[in-house]
């Protein structure tokens, strides 16, 4: 049987829960406030750096394009004026092995003309292709840009509205946390990453809560305060609502923050 110290004593953490609870909602709430903000804008960056990347590689091969373009370009005036100079001398040889010599260098100057007429059309339609890949990446990248701009400045307004408020918050959440048990805190820290939507502690309001019956005879052990009773189904801490309601109030009295909580 539960001395009168004892249930003091539970009933002091079930308070000190429950403050703490409401602490952490208006901190989810204040960061629900930037919603998917800063996912978004990770995605962003992330499609920001994959652009900036691509329009790098553009750049880099319509660079090289241009390279060898002009490189085949010499090599054909150059292998032209070799052919010049080699038909030339076939006027002047005195016998057919000197003349079939001259005759293999034309030949393969000639394969050297025509492999740098293939290397420049390889290069034209690469500078063409990138030209236009790189006028659409930027485009795409500046359009980006905006978006990520103004997503931006909506959470750093958004920062800045909550800011002092989530500062202060956090600040009576470290005091708060010191008047939880240590068992009790590691249960409520384990809840809170578990639950989607954070509420460890709930009140037991009208037979229920948090959306699930809770048993008659249950009801009268959680009114009693003498225990700390989980949830059946979802392990989250149950509390009487008269005890939920005054420790709320209390805590939104002492953080000057309303009804609002």
């Amino acid at each position: 049987m539960a001395t009168a110290e004892t249930k003091k004593t539970i009933e002091k953490q079930l308070r000190a829960l429950i403050r703490l609870q409401h602490i952490d909602n208006r901190i989810d709430r204040i960061q629900k406030l930037r919603g998917d903000l800063p996912e978004e804008i990770q995605d962003l960056e992330d499609e920001q750096a994959g652009l900036q990347t691509r329009l790098e590689n553009y750049e880099e091969e319509l660079k090289q394009a241009k390279v060898d373009k002009r490189q085949a370009d010499v090599d054909i005036k150059e292998a032209e004026g070799l052919i010049e100079k080699y038909e030339e001398q076939q006027l002047q040889v005195r016998n057919n092995r000197e003349y079939d010599a001259l005759t293999s260098e034309i030949e393969t100057q000639k394969e050297r003309i025509s492999e740098a007429r293939e290397t420049i059309e390889r290069a034209e339609k690469t500078i063409a292709a990138n030209e236009s890949a790189i006028a659409d990446t930027k485009e795409d990248l500046d359009d980006l840009n905006d978006i990520l701009d103004e997503k931006k400045e909506k959470l750093d307004e958004v920062v800045a509205d909550t800011k002092t408020e989530e500062k202060a918050l956090e600040e009576v959440r470290d005091e708060a946390k010191e008047q939880v048990d240590e068992r009790y805190l590691r249960s409520y820290s384990k809840l809170r990453d578990r639950l989607r939507d954070g509420r460890a502690v709930v009140p037991l309001r009208r037979g229920a809560a948090a959306g699930f019956a809770v048993p008659p005879q249950r009801q009268v052990e959680i009114r009693k305060r003498k225990r700390v009773i989980p949830c059946e189904h979802t392990g989250r801490i149950i509390v009487d609502q008269e005890l939920y309601e005054e420790t709320a109030e209390a805590t939104n009295e002492e953080l000057n923050l309303g009804t609002g909580v």
